[in-house]
């Protein structure tokens, strides 16, 4: 598989300390998306374990994986937004870098945005985990946080914090940035005009290591990003463009 300027669509995978999870990871994308023109775009966000150097090694035997690389680190939502900033590709699917999303998913979520009859509104398609293979604390945690961002923001999705997403990306690099932005894609890209699909999608145990994030840090960080999003989204004067004829 050779590596093209201009690849049907790009693999954003944010990473940290993932360094157990990277050959996990490309095999299952090479073999996911065997055939297809396409790329991968691996962000090491600073880590302080062998990532880098795994990443590095894979990019120079697999001509299809890039790497960024963060000195110090800024985030998922930043690492996501240093990946589709780099990509080639005009559609993204992101996924996380702890094995837990199946890249075997990545077709079906990329399928509508590259169909030849894609819907030229369609900006987003978002995965949906069922049968999340999380500790239960944290399955309740993540349905108390997404019953409440539903009522505030209405954006029509039960599962934002899936890793698995599609989208366009002008679209994307379009919206405003801000940290843990990627928790909230449906709203703002429905805020910018766009149309939003879902797809349900596996998911399993973390194969290696360890989250960097705990039930305490989501919520107190969630409360501020809630009430920062629904402002943006209020704020978010829409013009719906018309057609102006010649002047006389």
């Amino acid at each position: 598989m050779t590596a093209t300027t201009s690849p049907r669509f790009s693999v954003v995978v944010p990473m940290k300390n993932e360094a157990d999870n990277i050959d996990l990871l490309i095999g299952e994308i090479e073999a996911a998306c065997q055939g297809d023109d396409f790329e991968a775009i691996f962000i090491d966000d600073g880590s302080t374990d062998a990532t880098l150097a795994r990443l590095q090694a894979a990019a120079k035997v697999k001509p299809w994986v890039r790497v960024v690389h963060h000195a110090s680190s800024g985030g998922q939502s930043a690492a996501v937004h240093s990946g589709v900033q780099a990509a080639r590709g005009a559609i993204i699917c992101t996924m996380d870098g702890d094995g837990q999303n199946p890249p075997a998913e990545i077709p079906r979520l990329v399928a509508p945005l590259l169909a030849p009859n894609a819907s030229p509104t369609l900006g987003l398609v978002a995965g949906q985990r069922e049968k999340r293979q999380d500790t239960w604390s944290k399955k309740i945690a993540s349905k108390l946080a997404n019953g409440i961002r539903q009522r505030i923001l209405k954006d029509n999705t039960r599962d934002t914090g899936c890793g698995l997403k599609a989208f366009r990306r002008d679209a994307f690099l379009d919206l405003p940035f801000f940290n843990h932005m990627h928790r909230y894609l449906p709203a703002l890209f429905s805020a910018y005009g766009w149309q939003v699909a879902h797809v349900d999608v596996s998911h399993r145990h973390r194969h290696a290591g360890s989250s960097n994030y705990n039930n305490l840090q989501r919520g107190l960080v969630g409360i501020h990003d809630l009430i920062g999003v629904s402002w943006l989204i209020k704020r978010r004067k829409r013009v719906r463009p018309h057609n102006i004829g010649p002047s006389a």
